[in-house]
């Protein structure tokens, strides 16, 4: 129950927590701290990275996983010598406020919502997930609707931190994860291009994937690939379930109750990609 229950929830999550990363607003802030903004990943990293510190580029790629390490080198450290971590956290409360205000509609008000969110993030399992441990050391916002997104945070990468260990679980590198996930049609290959890996080593993991089995010579998934996949997705939901179950169903579905005028807010706007290399596509409830 509870597994279906964290599929369901992240649904609802991702997208809000996505306006850091997508809202012009964002942009600006970025820029104004002064990182090239020309292309999205310097402040991406550093909206991203910030609540570990200023740590390296091996920190900050096994963290990331699915992102070439080389790409990662590129801009880390260097994006903490353009704002220190403090700067960046603070800039990234300034961009997702003003975001967040920018929606179509108005702002309702989100203390409920923060509670429920905020209680869920709080009873968190850390062990073995960085990313969330570390955005929930920060304190929390004074504002209902940044409390919600810094809990989102938290819940997200929660999320996240778990499904690498999914895909490690299953022997899945971090290009091999970007190559089995397209084979089975969840985003075209092409939307992965801003993960950093070469052509050749995106043809290398496929290999190695069609060695296991795994694809077919185009690239498409067998049948083995495809219950791979289902097998990670599973493992991520079991190890996404314990704030959910937490909080407990009545929780979380008064939650996605009071988060869908704001979900659907982000959809409206527009910002999010037509192609999500999450697998995100339409919103979802609980039920």
């Amino acid at each position: 129950m509870f597994e279906r229950l964290a599929r369901q929830m992240w649904h609802q999550i991702e997208p809000v927590n996505a306006v850091l990363y997508l809202a012009p607003e964002a942009l600006e802030e970025a820029a104004a701290l002064g990182y090239d903004v020309g292309t999205r990943w310097p402040s991406y990293f550093a909206w991203r990275a910030a609540p570990l510190g200023s740590v390296g580029p091996k920190l900050v790629a096994a963290a990331f996983y699915s992102f070439s390490p080389s790409m990662i080198a590129r801009h880390v450290p260097g994006i903490w010598a353009t704002a220190a971590p403090s700067q960046v956290l603070r800039a990234r409360l300034r961009a997702v406020d003003r975001a967040f205000r920018a929606l179509p509609g108005e702002l309702t008000d989100l203390g409920e919502a923060a509670e429920l969110a905020i209680r869920a993030a709080e009873s968190i399992e850390f062990a073995h997930r960085p990313l969330a441990a570390a955005n929930l050391e920060l304190p929390w916002p004074q504002e209902p609707h940044l409390a919600l997104w810094q809990a989102y945070a938290v819940l997200r990468e929660h999320r996240g931190d778990g499904h690498l260990t999914a895909l490690q679980s299953v022997g899945l590198d971090g290009c091999e994860a970007l190559v089995s996930f397209a084979s089975i049609g969840a985003a075209p290959v092409d939307a992965f291009d801003g993960r950093g890996w070469s052509a050749e080593e995106w043809a290398a993991a496929r290999e190695r994937l069609a060695g296991r089995g795994l694809t077919d010579a185009q690239g498409v998934a067998t049948p083995a690939g495809r219950a791979l996949r289902e097998q990670v997705e599973r493992i991520t939901d079991e190890l996404a379930a314990q704030p959910w179950r937490a909080l407990g169903a009545a929780g979380a579905e008064r939650l996605a109750h009071l988060n869908r005028p704001l979900l659907g807010a982000v959809f409206e706007s527009g910002m999010l990609p037509p192609a999500s290399t999450l697998g995100i596509g339409k919103v979802q409830v609980p039920a």
